[in-house]
């Protein structure tokens, strides 16, 4: 069967370069019908479907491998994926940037589909630069983030792949099914770091922030889903038996971002702090993870519960990210305006957008009834039952933070204040969009059963999603969230621009970098100097040899000054007529080539 045999990856790609070159309506309508199809083909391939071959007669590399997880992240990533392309369509999105946004969905399926650490490297890197065309596309400020981007995304996928090697030279497979996970030690650390990167670990998430808002509102629909989320993906394969550190990381994750969002009036830097928040919940049901998973004990019950609420917290999570960065892609479009300190009053007038940036804040704030109640309630219950009173504790104050940052994006975007003009809802193209996504969340928020059917483990382990603890837990945190916002409404609407830790580094490396280079010109051109110096000296030595020692005599004592028979040589000398200049240039290309010979001769 095709089913079988051809990766979802390969369909959107194709997809992507036709988009390029086709009209602009019907690179869309074939975006929609590729993503929609790689959604339809992770429902209907059989399990253990997989195209494995051998690469350079070494690797046996497995480019299509469907299993319980890459199937869940190929549905979510084709349905978000055809959804995305609607909402760049009716958002006036060229053909360009779809075509670039098609190929970031590509090769996230890749990833996601890999059946192997070769396949996965190849198309997580692959992902970054696809991302970073996406970004750059857009220009202006785009620009410069994107190459933070870049630099950063580079840094983190070079520690995968050492990480890679490291663990291929070590096992000798590079297969998933050949060992579980990474092997540990400095390689696992290696692969922490590096993917770390991707799903934002508190240090290393400063990218995200700093380069969501920047490009067209459609683009930052297709960056809200898929780096991230691959990453929770690679974590859970790099570290398939858990590790407490990573749970305890996922919390503060989960704390950081929902409080650094409180601060922030840009809506899509608030909604950005906002994806490493909620990955945060999805790094710490991976961390909560076990090798008892699988077994009958309790513990592995509390095991399978953790992992399958992270991966459960995936599929909502793209759901109302989505939808948020879609509503305020909304208001932007009408407004022109990204900043809640020039809005207000909006909800009369888009009662559309309002609506459905309702539904999604409730979603990702955890309320009863909307799917993050779902998903979050599994992490939380898992850390609960585990006795990890600390990590439970970060993961309820996240939720209050999240409660608090929508109801003040909400309430001053939508009820207070008047914007001043009469604006347009959301057009048709993109109320689809909207709606379609907003049902989904009720829909997997009311029947949690439809969501527990797409999960791995099933069977293996017992979660009750409407107990009275659980619904109390979550009112509860919404009616803190209001009594702090009242208190706090005035501050929190005249909070300026707060710098994260890029304001340290993006700083250390331009003036270090400017010290460095400085630093290393000034090197060579002393030497040059020197060099220049010496050539001269020795070529005048050569043609006055005499003289030459007569005047270095003159530094020696009385009594070992050389004595001359007959007329002393004559004052002066015959004038150097080496002209000699080199500039930094010739210094370093002479020095490399030396120490290119060098090292030629040496192997």
């Amino acid at each position: 069967m095709v089913l079988d045999v051809v990766p979802p990856a390969t369909l959107v790609l194709v997809a992507a370069a036709l988009a390029a070159v086709l009209p602009w309506r019907l690179g869309h309508a074939l975006g929609v019908a590729a993503t929609g199809g790689v959604a339809a083909m992770a429902w209907l391939a059989p399990a253990g479907a997989h195209l494995q071959v051998t690469l350079f007669g070494e690797f046996e590399a497995i480019l299509y491998n469907v299993d319980d997880f890459s199937r869940l992240m190929g549905l979510i990533f084709g349905f978000i994926g055809a959804v995305a392309v609607v909402y760049s369509y009716a958002s006036d999105a060229d053909s360009h940037q779809t075509a670039f946004a098609l190929s970031y969905v590509g090769t996230s399926l890749g990833a996601v589909y890999a059946g192997d650490w070769l396949t996965l490297i190849f198309f997580w890197e692959l992902m970054a630069v696809t991302s970073t065309l996406l970004v750059w596309h857009y220009g202006g400020a785009a620009v410069r983030a994107g190459f933070r981007y870049a630099v950063l995304h580079g840094i983190g996928g070079s520690l995968l792949l050492a990480a890679i090697v490291w663990h291929y030279a070590e096992v000798g497979e590079v297969a998933f099914d050949a060992y579980p996970g990474i092997v540990a030690g400095v390689p696992a650390a290696m692969a922490a770091v590096g993917i770390g990167v991707n799903v934002g670990f508190v240090g290393l998430h400063a990218w995200l922030p700093d380069t969501y808002p920047r490009p067209h509102i459609a683009a930052s629909v297709f960056l809200c889903v898929f780096t991230t989320k691959t990453g929770v993906y690679g974590m859970f394969r790099a570290f398939p038996e858990g590790h407490l550190w990573i749970a305890y990381m996922g919390g503060a994750m989960a704390v950081f971002g929902a409080f650094t969002a409180l601060l922030q009036s840009d809506m899509r830097r608030l909604l950005s702090y906002h994806i490493q928040s909620q990955v945060g919940y999805m790094v710490a049901g991976v961390g909560l993870g076990g090798l008892a998973i699988g077994h009958a004990s309790e513990t592995g019950e509390y095991a399978a519960l953790a992992t399958a609420g992270a991966f459960g917290h995936v599929f909502n999570h793209i759901l109302y990210k989505a939808l948020l960065f879609m509503t305020v892609g909304v208001i932007i479009y009408r407004t022109g305006r990204e900043s809640l300190d020039n809005l207000g009053g909006l909800g009369k007038h888009m009662p559309i957008t309002a609506i459905t940036f309702g539904i999604a804040a409730l979603s990702i704030a955890g309320f009863p009834g909307f799917n993050g109640f779902v998903s979050k309630g599994m992490i939380i219950g898992a850390a609960e039952k585990k006795h990890l009173e600390a990590l439970w504790y970060l993961l309820v104050l996240g939720g209050v933070g999240t409660f608090l940052s929508f109801i003040k994006l909400g309430y001053f975007a939508f009820l207070e204040g008047n914007y001043g003009g009469m604006v347009r809802d959301a057009n048709r193209g993109q109320s689809v969009a909207l709606v379609s996504v907003a049902g989904l969340c009720v829909l997997f928020g009311v029947w949690p059963n439809l969501l527990f059917e797409l999960l791995p483990f099933q069977g293996e382990y017992h979660y009750t999603t409407f107990t009275g603890p659980h619904i109390a837990e979550g009112v509860g945190l919404a009616l803190i969230a209001l009594v702090a916002f009242a208190v706090l409404k005035g501050p929190l609407h005249h909070v300026g621009r707060v710098p994260d830790v890029d304001y340290l580094y993006n700083r250390g490396f331009f003036y270090g970098g400017r010290v460095l280079v400085v630093g290393v010109t000034e090197l060579f051109a002393a030497v040059d100097r020197f060099a220049v110096r010496l050539v001269r000296v020795c070529y005048w030595v050569g043609a006055n040899p005499t003289l030459a020692v007569l005047r270095a005599s003159r530094h020696l004592p009385q009594s070992l000054r050389p004595t001359w028979s007959g007329e002393h040589p004559a004052d002066g000398g015959a004038p150097s007529r080496l002209y000699i200049r080199a500039g930094i240039g010739t210094s370093i290309l002479l020095l490399t080539a030396v120490l290119t010979l060098m090292l030629f001769l040496a192997l």
